[in-house]
């Protein structure tokens, strides 16, 4: 490919950066790489009523965590519309372009016509060559593309092959309004000529708008970008992504607790695919993205496949990684636990500890901060139902005689409380298990938690003796 490549992620900020936005800016962002080119950021900011800075600030940090970085600074699309109205001004100059004056009660009368015969509205062109000499009084115009009326308008695009629209079916597309605003089509075109874009991957509900934009490059005599247009995600039941499906803000994943790696995975193979490799390291996801890959049917969103990924991505990640990143998620999710908002030194040292054991069974951070709940819970602990229905009159007395042999014992160690259970299993004539059970959820409140013996270690031979001692008064 000669030349750097330049893509572009452009998202519009009345909303979060949703997943379909997250899943169009991990593939433009890899491409880039793929190639040793760049990403450009553009906000698409024109729509002023529905555009707010929450939203743009949203976006910006949903891209930051999930680790999808952009070349120099962001463009604002809105604070480039004086640029957009000097273009459609030179395409009037050079008669790619027209007034019209059409007033509001004319194109009422066009779509209600459309409506009677079942067609799409279009504009069926009276000012296109009419003097504006003839233009009613006080109406303002607008400026209209005189877009070719016969022969074809193509896009090779590289996911979805040869598309091919008539002529004749595409109206004059507005490219400034009355009030001199651009519209977006316009904006789109002119951005990503001045932004140096050479390929453009967004999502196939963009693909006519790519018959306009290539219109309005052609009138402009600017060469186009190579275009990819991807497939929508659906849900589960090949619905349209919706809220109850996964259609949430990138926001809400940090949120329920996944990694920023693992739905980067996750992403990357909703709709491309590479043999039958699932697991792919970001330096493998770069080496191996390309758009050939890409299938033309829509990616189905699946929750039970997002958590089996972020496990596996738990178990890999370093212990103090997982600290970090449950501290990050703490001023949100940590007051409704009891924990505020930091850690405790000492609470943060018995989860370091603990989280070899942990990350062997959660799947989320939530999951695995919940599943921890033992090293902060307060005393005396809150047993479960499956708890309480362990801890019957016969486990309390198995839990005095346990109790009587850990009181003794000099070395706090796996070794040694497991030696200890053992010898109090053994004396009173039971199996392990029969033992280790009420243990278990005297300790933690639970009937499953990481291994026995590492629980007694990381709560130490005082808190652990004490919770006993509560549950055999």
């Amino acid at each position: 490919m000669s030349g750097t490549v330049v893509t572009r992620f452009a998202p519009s900020p009345t909303g979060f950066l949703h997943i379909g936005g997250a899943r169009t800016a991990l593939f433009n962002w890899l491409f880039a790489r793929h190639h040793g080119g760049k990403m450009l950021l553009r906000i698409e900011d024109t729509d002023r009523e529905r555009s707010t800075e929450a939203a743009i600030q949203a976006i910006l940090d949903g891209m930051t965590w999930l680790g999808l970085d952009w070349e120099g600074e962001v463009v604002h699309q809105f604070a480039r519309a004086a640029r957009h109205r000097e273009v459609a001004e030179e395409l009037l100059r050079r008669g790619k372009a027209y007034y019209c004056y059409a007033t509001p009660e004319e194109l009422e009368e066009m779509r209600a016509l459309a409506r009677k015969e079942g067609r799409p509205m279009r504009y069926d062109g009276r000012w296109r060559d009419r003097d504006p000499a003839e233009a009613p009084a006080g109406v303002k115009p607008v400026i209209r593309l005189k877009a070719p009326q016969t022969g074809e308008t193509v896009v090779d695009d590289q996911v979805q092959g040869r598309v091919t629209w008539q002529n004749k079916d595409l109206d004059d597309l507005v490219l400034l309004r009355s009030d001199g605003t651009p519209t977006y089509m316009l904006a789109v075109v002119v951005d990503d000529h001045d932004m140096g874009v050479t390929h453009i991957i967004r999502g196939d509900d963009h693909l006519t708008n790519a018959a306009r934009q290539t219109q309005i490059y052609e009138a402009l005599g600017w060469a186009a970008p190579v275009m990819a247009h991807i497939p929508l995600i659906h849900g589960p039941d090949g619905a349209k992504l919706s809220k109850r499906h996964g259609a949430l803000g990138i926001d809400a994943y940090r949120s329920m607790g996944y990694l920023p790696a693992a739905l980067r995975n996750y992403l990357v193979r909703l709709g491309w695919s590479h043999g039958d490799q699932e697991i792919f390291s970001t330096e493998e996801m770069i080496a191996a993205f390309n758009l050939a890959s890409i299938g033309r049917s829509p990616a189905r969103f699946d929750f039970a496949k997002l958590e089996n990924l972020n496990g596996h991505y738990m178990r890999l990640a370093p212990d103090e990684e997982l600290v970090r990143a449950i501290e990050a998620l703490l001023p949100e999710i940590g007051p409704a636990r009891g924990l505020g908002t930091s850690l405790e030194p000492a609470l943060r040292a018995k989860l370091l500890a603990a989280m070899p054991g942990l990350k062997e069974r959660a799947k989320t951070l939530i999951e695995l901060l919940d599943s921890a709940s033992y090293l902060y819970a307060s005393r005396p602990l809150q047993l479960d139902e499956k708890a309480r229905g362990i801890l019957d009159d016969d486990a309390r007395t198995r839990l005095g005689q346990v109790l009587r042999r850990l009181e003794s014992l000099d070395a706090w160690t796996p070794a040694g409380t497991e030696a200890a259970v053992r010898a109090a299993a053994e004396e009173a004539g039971v199996k392990l298990g029969l033992m280790a059970q009420p243990l278990r959820a005297a300790l933690t409140g639970r009937s499953t938690s990481p291994g026995l013996f590492d629980v007694m270690e990381v709560l130490g031979r005082e808190e652990s003796l004490a919770r006993l001692r509560d549950q055999t008064r």
